[in-house]
């Protein structure tokens, strides 16, 4: 074990290290930065991967333990808000959300469309835009949790208590596969071990997927062994895992099914990314993690809830408030195209009337579902006054506050959608396509499963005999950009005949509409298997000129600004990547061939 001195600031601590962080978009407040706790001051490195699970401690050991870690539990409960949009150690807000999610990945997916170009904190003249200001978001979000989970996960007295240790190293690299499938090659196993100096190591994402897949497979032997250990043990660390995790499972924390079936779902989302790139190990890992157990209910899925913890929605700030998001013209298309429930009530209509800027015909308040067309130029302001923009459609704000939207690690439906995808390929998934498909769109509502959502399971069996896609044109009531009749043409009703590939369309599309408002994974699922079909972007060589008329962003240009990253892309980042570092270059698993 390595080992060095350093003061830290308690909290501080969790987001200086690396380049910017979500604290760009706030002055901290004196109560954040007023006091500095000086805490255990040794940096432990290179210890983040050894779990000893049948390591055996005393009662006495175990208390020393778990005042020790009093502090990096505590910190490291703030890398756990920070997922979804946490800050400051704190619960998701919106400026971290925005800066993670619907400044790039959001409309990368084609969910929103940003509908101003001006921010406090820069601009952004085109969604493709590589924005100084924006693109270092998701990953400067993400070092706020790795900063949180790294320096615990390399302290030894996490090693008294395998099963915390084995929680965090799955979240750490749940944190990991979303920003890898963003930018591509990082540091990974440099950032793992708690290295805090340059040069960092930039790894491709093949050694990045095959450390965390086998970290998964030490992580599910410590839980499965947690069984034979103690009573008094099992019901102490219980306690510290609800203690400390709890906000995620609603109580469940302790028991270590749930952690199982999170690590077998997340092992089974990697095998389904690496179907193209590697076809064998894909169905290797997807069908050990269906045999060890998946999520199979929506009471084990991993989940953050507003009602429960103590927080708004940030979409609800984010759009209603600021309005800064609006829904994209192409999910307008597709909802209106399978009648998808979420087209009468998740969105709100027009809130003032639209002019069209060539006929001078009005489109009356409140008289459509209206969405932008990725790709326009963005107006200016926030307001409807001087920019029409908007009073195009949001996400109801009423729904967003009174169903509690949570915010989702691993949902049912996602992982009904993985297997029925293994299943389209023939591997063991323990059931039909039919089947996950059906059940997956059974629970894709967005609402908080304590609530339920009565507009969309009133309407659930009627969207599931859809047969064929409705004929639907997409209309910008300004005039600005030329109509665009939907490019969504397959129905909703499972049909065995169908070929593999229109089983795959279904599958994934039906999987995008289940993710929303989450983008990262649909975006993943738009690049590895081209669906669902989107509208094409307009001028999409108004990003950073590597993209041609109708080809998708394939990545985020690396994030790092500052000279020593910059030295480290050139030594090891490049070849790792292994293209340019552009929009256009694709990543590993990102494999331009057929899906069958």
């Amino acid at each position: 074990m390595k080992k060095s001195k350093i003061f830290y600031a308690l909290f501080c601590s969790i987001a200086v290290l690396g380049f910017q962080s979500c604290l760009d978009y706030d002055i901290p407040s004196d109560e954040f930065s007023q006091t500095e706790i000086k805490t255990d001051d040794t940096i432990y490195q290179g210890e983040a991967d050894n779990i000893d699970y049948t390591k055996e401690i005393t009662k006495e050991g175990l208390e020393e333990a778990i005042q020790a870690l009093t502090t990096p539990l505590r910190q490291a409960k703030g890398g756990q808000y920070a997922l979804r949009g946490g800050k400051d150690g704190n619960l998701p807000v919106s400026h971290s959300y925005q800066r993670q999610y619907t400044m790039g990945p959001d409309n990368y997916a084609q969910f929103a469309m940003i509908p101003h170009y001006d921010f406090m904190y820069g601009t952004i003249n085109h969604v493709y835009e590589a924005s100084k200001d924006f693109n270092p978001g998701p990953f400067s979000c993400y070092e706020i949790s790795k900063n949180a989970f790294v320096p615990l996960l390399n302290r030894p007295e996490i090693d008294s208590i395998p099963e915390m240790k084995a929680v965090y190293l799955l979240l750490f690299n749940y944190a990991s596969q979303e920003v890898a499938d963003l930018y591509g090659p990082f540091p990974y196993v440099d950032y793992k071990a708690n290295k805090t100096d340059a040069p960092f190591t930039y790894n491709d994402l093949r050694t990045i997927y095959v450390n965390i897949e086998a970290n998964i497979d030490t992580i599910l032997k410590c839980f499965h062994y947690f069984e034979q250990k103690p009573d008094w043990y099992k019901q102490a660390v219980q306690a510290q895992l609800n203690r400390n995790l709890g906000d995620w499972t609603e109580g469940k924390s302790g028991n270590m099914d749930t952690w199982i079936r999170f690590a077998n779902s997340f092992k089974l989302r990697l095998a389904m990314h690496i179907i193209k790139v590697d076809y064998k190990m894909a169905k290797e890992w997807a069908e050990e993690a269906v045999t060890d157990g998946v999520i199979e209910d929506i009471s084990q899925e991993i989940v953050l809830k507003p009602f429960n913890s103590g927080f708004d929605h940030p979409l609800m700030q984010i759009s209603d408030t600021w309005g800064d998001t609006r829904l994209s013209a192409s999910f307008e298309s597709m909802l209106k195209s399978l009648n998808h429930p979420y087209a009468d009530y998740l969105f709100t209509k027009n809130t003032d009337a639209i002019i069209n800027t060539k006929t001078g015909e009005a489109t009356k308040t409140g008289t459509r579902l209206v969405g932008i067309r990725e790709g326009i130029e963005p107006g200016q302001g926030q307001s409807v006054s001087s920019n029409t923009y908007l009073a195009y459609s949001k996400i109801n704000p009423e729904i967003l506050g009174a169903f509690g939207v949570p915010l989702y690690l691993m949902k049912l439906s996602e992982v009904d959608f993985l297997r029925a995808e293994g299943a389209l390929h023939g591997w063991n998934m323990g059931g039909t396509e039919s089947f996950f498909y059906n059940r997956g769109i059974d629970y894709a509502y967005l609402e908080d499963r304590n609530v339920g959502s009565p507009e969309y399971t009133n309407a659930l069996e009627t969207y599931k005999n859809l047969e064929n896609a409705v004929e639907y044109t997409y209309v910008d009531p300004q005039g600005i950009v030329d109509d665009m009749p939907s490019v969504t043409k397959i129905g909703v009703k499972w049909n065995d005949g169908d070929s593999p590939e229109v089983k795959l369309e279904k599958i994934i599309t039906q999987k995008y509409i289940a993710a929303y408002p989450y983008s990262y994974e649909p975006w993943v699922d738009m690049r590895r298997t081209g669906y669902p079909k989107v509208f094409p972007v307009l001028n999409p060589g108004n990003g950073d000129g590597s993209l041609k008329a109708g080809d998708l962003i394939r990545r985020m240009p690396f994030p790092n600004t500052d000279d020593a990253s910059i030295q480290d892309i050139q030594t090891t980042g490049l070849k790792a990547l292994g293209g340019p570092d552009l929009q256009a270059t694709r990543l590993w698993w990102d494999v331009n061939t057929p899906n069958f």
